[in-house]
């Protein structure tokens, strides 16, 4: 195993958690929900009902963090197939849903609707590298009052492996929890097996919305785990100066550790540490810059300080295709990411900026996390991997191919990619000169004509489409 990748020193990681209790305990976090100001004022939190502001004190935010869950699993159909945070493992999480798709090389945009759904529940069902499924694309052609109870039943329904979803408020995770609890055999089963943490987005800066406040409070009241996950964007809805910026992010993921910690003491947390660069330039938003691998470094710093589980956001580009910058941009920041420890990554499958879903992205980004993984592994040093008798016996000017050693160890030792081309110019050439988009538009082809949706048990199908229907008719 690599050694881990840092760039905070200790007195930077203190450094910028005392900034975050000054923060927090001076200027506070806005919420928006009465019962939360309550439960906070209970908790020993200054509390303004007219402006909705909580002001937490040094004590309690340090205590939050030491109660609060620090592994939790996830699970799908399959309990096999589950995702362990905090462990580890190398999660990775297919879009769970773009308002645009792209078909093919990423010049046109179209709609998404509930049949790409369904096509992206079979391709990150069939990618070993995709950990948890995600739709790729909202479905548009449903209504967005039900939209993502229907897109959460279809991927339950199509993959064994845990599931994503954009949760779009508390009326949504009722029906969506229903579902959970159909899968995994009751409230305490699903409890006990959770299919779904509640992911919650602050809204930068220093505010809650109302809409992730009812899931905060309906999964801590219901035993399950919570990911907060913050997007402050240094120099529009934060600082400019990277340590401003993960200051405010830290500030605004320990607020909702309290909030949580207060309702359900002892549940279990991510730490979303994804704050991004907004480019002066472009005057956007940037998923690819190097600054994005900076502070998800700093992020996962961060959050191990503290013991939690991290998601950061890399992996990503600001490319609108397969082209060089996108492979640049994305193999960079998730290596950085991967170095420095994190637990899961961006989604996984994003064009540009969240600016649409592609399968073919997908299956390129499958084949670039198993090429980190490999760098992760590391190798072994010891007296069979340095191979001092095989080499005095081959000699000097000897050769290694046809030894047993050679035999015995090349596959354990080398990573085999699917899509990249290692042949000779002469055999690439006569094979049609293709490129590595070329290569990942077959094998997506391959998985769409070869594939279909995993089975489930149709007594639960039909089950899964009943809470859908209640949740168009409620």
């Amino acid at each position: 195993m690599l050694s881990k990748l840092t760039v905070l020193s200790p007195s930077a990681i203190e450094a910028i958690h005392e900034a975050t209790l000054e923060l927090l305990r001076n200027v506070g976090v806005h919420l928006p929900d009465a019962e939360a100001l309550d439960l906070l004022a209970q908790a020993g939190c200054e509390v303004d009902s007219a402006s909705q502001v909580a002001r937490m004190p040094s004590r309690l935010v340090q205590e939050a963090l030491s109660r609060c869950g620090r592994r939790y699993t996830l699970h799908g159909r399959d309990r096999e197939r589950s995702v362990r945070y905090g462990t580890g493992q190398f999660i990775l999480v297919s879009s769970p849903g773009q308002f645009a798709w792209v078909d093919d090389d990423g010049r046109r945009r179209r709609e998404p609707g509930l049949a790409d759904t369904r096509a992206a529940a079979i391709v990150g069902n069939a990618l070993e590298h995709i950990d948890v499924v995600g739709g790729m694309g909202m479905a548009l052609d449903v209504p967005a009052a039900w939209r993502d109870v229907v897109m959460a039943a279809e991927l339950m329904k199509a993959t064994s492996k845990p599931t994503q979803v954009w949760i779009s408020g508390g009326r949504s995770l009722r029906f969506i929890l229903e579902m959970c609890e159909a899968v995994q055999g009751g409230l305490e089963e699903h409890r006990l097996h959770p299919m779904l943490h509640g992911f919650i987005e602050p809204v930068s800066p220093l505010r809650f919305a109302p809409s992730g406040l009812e899931i905060l409070k309906t999964c801590a009241r219901k035993g399950l785990p919570l990911c907060f996950a913050p997007m402050v964007q240094a120099g529009a809805s934060g600082p400019a100066t990277l340590a401003g910026t993960l200051t405010m992010e830290n500030a605004e993921i320990l607020s909702g550790i309290v909030l949580s910690q207060v309702i359900a003491p002892g549940l279990p947390v991510c730490y979303g540490g994804i704050p991004h660069l907004f480019d002066m330039h472009a005057m956007q938003i940037s998923f690819g810059a190097p600054e994005q691998g900076l502070m998800a470094v700093a992020m996962t710093q961060m959050a191990r300080s503290y013991g939690l589980p991290v998601y950061v956001n890399v992996g990503l580009s600001d490319s609108k295709m397969m082209d060089a910058q996108s492979g640049m941009e994305r193999a960079a920041t998730l290596l950085m990411g991967a170095l420095a420890g994190a637990d899961t990554f961006g989604h996984m499958g994003i064009v540009g900026l969240d600016q649409a879903g592609s399968l073919l992205q997908l299956v390129f980004d499958n084949e670039m996390a198993a090429y980190v993984k490999r760098l992760l592994r590391g190798f072994e040093v010891n007296s069979a991997t340095l191979a001092l008798p095989l080499i005095s016996e081959v000699g000097i000017g000897g050769s290694f191919l046809a030894e047993q050693h050679t035999c015995e160890n090349f596959r354990s030792e080398t990573w085999f990619p699917r899509l990249c081309d290692r042949r000779r110019w002469e055999a690439w050439e006569a094979d049609g000169s293709s490129s590595m988009a070329d290569q990942a538009r077959a094998h997506l082809t391959r998985i769409l004509s070869t594939q279909s949706a995993e089975p489930c048990d149709a007594a639960l199908a039909r089950e899964l489409d009943r809470i859908a229907a209640a949740a168009a008719q409620t």
